[in-house]
């Protein structure tokens, strides 16, 4: 009766988490109640082989044991129950702080998970950005190259319209030095042509009038003039070299007439010059 008060007590005290525990240790104790049992029923079985005096004992001392043996299943059961009450006690103890901890942790490993996120949100946003920074500088250096190179085509184009103006006025300046060279050789040549006429031309009338003055002698001799063209033997200065004839009918006919043409020209009308 004390074993079953007890458990009762057990289980109202610690609920259904307690009786767990609390099941096991009263099977101990009904398998110490049979094991008793089974000494006894020995234990009598052996007295009755006895002498009858000794009965009387060992019926005394079966019963002082089996008090005993009650008594200690008693103490088994609270000390069971008691550390049944401990256990639980224990074991909630531990699961909160296990609860907590857990609760602890995950919130620690949502924080950080929060942060990280935050963090590869950041890291994407900059990279994001360094990106856009890095195309539109990359952009800016072509769109600078392109200008200079624009540039540099436009540079280029102006000087080789500059090269090719300055070969055309070059081209024009040797053609038109060229045309006034050929020109001048032309005119020069002409001129050289026309002095040459004009030297035969006056070399002709010269001849000519020598021819009818002394009929081209240098000796001849008629009154006061003298030589191949008649001059006065004063003109001649008393030099009557060939040389000098020459020399002074150039003076004289170039002094009067300009020229042995004009001087022919007169001799026709007047039969002397």
């Amino acid at each position: 009766m004390m074993f079953k008060h007890n458990f009762k007590k057990v289980l109202s005290a610690t609920a259904f988490a307690v009786a767990l525990v609390v099941a096991p240790a009263a099977n101990v104790s009904a398998a110490t109640n049979d094991a008793s049992s089974t000494q006894q029923s020995a234990t009598a079985t052996s007295q009755d082989q006895q002498a009858s005096q000794d009965q009387a004992a060992s019926q005394s001392s079966a019963a002082n044991q089996s008090s005993a043996t009650a008594v200690s299943a008693s103490s088994s059961t609270s000390t069971s129950s008691a550390t049944s009450t401990s256990t639980v006690k224990k074991t909630t103890k531990k699961a909160k702080k296990t609860t907590k901890k857990s609760k602890k942790k995950s919130k620690k490993k949502a924080v950080k998970k929060v942060a990280k996120k935050t963090t590869k949100k950041k890291a994407t946003k900059k990279a994001a950005e360094a990106a856009a920074k890095k195309a539109a500088a990359a952009k800016k250096a072509a769109a600078k190259k392109a200008a200079a190179k624009k540039a540099a085509a436009k540079k280029a184009a102006a000087a080789k319209k500059a090269a090719a103006k300055a070969a055309a006025k070059k081209k024009a300046a040797a053609k038109k030095k060229a045309a006034a060279k050929k020109k001048a050789a032309a005119k020069k040549k002409a001129a050289a042509k026309k002095k040459a006429a004009k030297k035969s031309s006056e070399k002709a009338a010269k001849y000519w009038i020598a021819m009818r003055e002394s009929g081209g002698y240098y000796t001849a001799r008629n009154g006061s003039c003298y030589g191949r063209y008649q001059l006065l033997i004063s003109y001649l200065g008393g030099d009557l070299s060939k040389k000098n004839q020459e020399r002074t009918a150039d003076r004289y006919v170039y002094g009067r007439y300009g020229s042995w043409v004009n001087a022919k020209r007169f001799w026709l009308a007047h039969n002397w010059y």
